[in-house]
């Protein structure tokens, strides 16, 4: 075995004497894994965010169901529910979008009682802060960063008429602006009373949109559906953790597209390499016999590529990754950012939290080492074992 000062020595030289062909793969290599981590860095964070707020939210929604769609459901509904043994935290809401028929928008409004512990435990984030007194002077709302933007664009500057049902214009004040942390789930909201809300949607005083409640034994949670659709055929239960399921596989799949589309690529990556290595090159070759020669082992050359291609890799990835990093924790990953939010219906400027999944990460550098360590060594294992002198040939 070769001593390891001149080994790292020439390892040195080879790296810069053919750094034309190594800058070359590492460029294809940093855009590829950059891409695929920014995806992955955009996922996690989002999937993150949602599912802690999430978190937060009721454990149940009950809304009722009428021919296969929803409609008003009625507030006699919330006694009903509060006698089910194991419930807890039982709130009327007033929950749906209000359609702006010029610029084709809509806002989520959501109705609750402010006065009301329970009824405002799930928003407690939104209205922290909020001076209740002066909130309920007159008729205002809270709306988040998109729908502030929205109105102004519109000439709404301090309050909104919205029109109801029947006919009347509502005129609202607003109140104040969700801090822009909360955009991601607040952008397109406004936060008003729920009588307010309940006049501009045209409901009866009996009537809600939904109910909302807890129940703080897991163990409980499918006795308590049973016990629900008792309470009358037409109602339908949706429970957090069924939400929380869709958003996580609704970022999966966007996630996995792009992974698809990363493996589609690195495996092209690895057919050129492996057929560029496999067509040796006359110097190459010669630089192999040369080394077989002056007494290096098939070993030591296979370690010799073997670290070459280990710098190459590991130099790729760690670049690949920092610039993910800073193109979507640092500049808020401009463009692909769309790719998630394009559904949005407002204009949205999300905040992303730094969120890292090194499990996902690692796997992704064994997916980009393993093919790129085969597509090397094995050709120049090839032809390091026939002898030196058909090799400097």
């Amino acid at each position: 075995m070769l001593s390891s000062s001149p080994f790292l020595h020439f390892l040195t030289l080879l790296l810069f004497k053919q750094k034309r062909k190594h800058l070359g793969i590492m460029l294809i290599s940093v855009v590829m894994i950059a891409l695929v981590s920014a995806v992955l860095f955009i996922s996690s964070s989002l999937q993150k965010t949602l599912l802690d707020t999430l978190e937060e939210q009721a454990d149940f929604t009950v809304t009722r169901i009428e021919a296969g769609r929803p409609v008003s459901t009625p507030l006699a509904w919330v006694d009903k529910i509060m006698e089910i043994e194991g419930v807890s935290e039982v709130a009327p809401r007033i929950h749906g979008r209000y359609f702006y028929a010029p610029g084709e928008e809509s806002f989520l409004v959501v109705g609750i009682d402010f006065f009301d512990e329970q009824g405002a435990k799930a928003l407690q984030s939104l209205i922290k802060g909020i001076d209740l007194k002066h909130f309920f002077a007159g008729e205002s709302m809270i709306v988040g960063e998109g729908v502030k933007d929205f109105l102004q664009k519109h000439y709404y500057h301090d309050t909104f008429s919205f029109k109801t049902p029947r006919g009347e214009f509502k005129q609202v004040k607003i109140h104040k602006v969700l801090p822009g942390s909360l955009n991601l789930l607040a952008n397109d909201m406004i936060i008003m009373p729920i009588d307010l809300a309940r006049e501009i949607f045209g409901l009866r005083e009996d009537e809600v949109t939904d109910i909302t409640f807890n129940v703080p034994n897991d163990a409980e949670w499918d006795n308590v559906i049973g016990k629900l659709h008792l309470v009358d055929y037409e109602i339908r239960v949706v429970e957090k953790r069924e939400v929380q399921k869709a958003y996580e596989n609704l970022y999966n799949y966007k996630g996995g597209i792009f992974l698809v589309l990363y493996i589609i690529a690195l495996l092209t990556l690895m057919l050129i390499l492996y057929q560029r290595y496999a067509m040796v090159y006359s110097h190459e070759r010669k630089e192999i016999g040369i080394l077989r020669a002056v007494g290096w082992s098939i070993r030591d050359i296979l370690k010799l590529k073997f670290d070459e291609t280990l710098s190459l890799v590991i130099s790729s990835f760690l670049i690949g990754t920092v610039v993910a990093y800073g193109y979507v924790f640092v500049l808020g990953a401009p463009v692909l950012i769309e790719i998630f939010l394009g559904g949005a219906n407002l204009k949205n400027q999300v905040q992303l939290i730094p969120e890292v999944s090194f499990g996902i990460l690692g796997s992704i550098f064994l997916l980009y080492a393993v093919p790129f360590f085969a597509a090397v060594l094995i050709p120049s294992w090839r032809v390091a074992v026939i002898p030196p002198k058909e090799a400097m040939r």
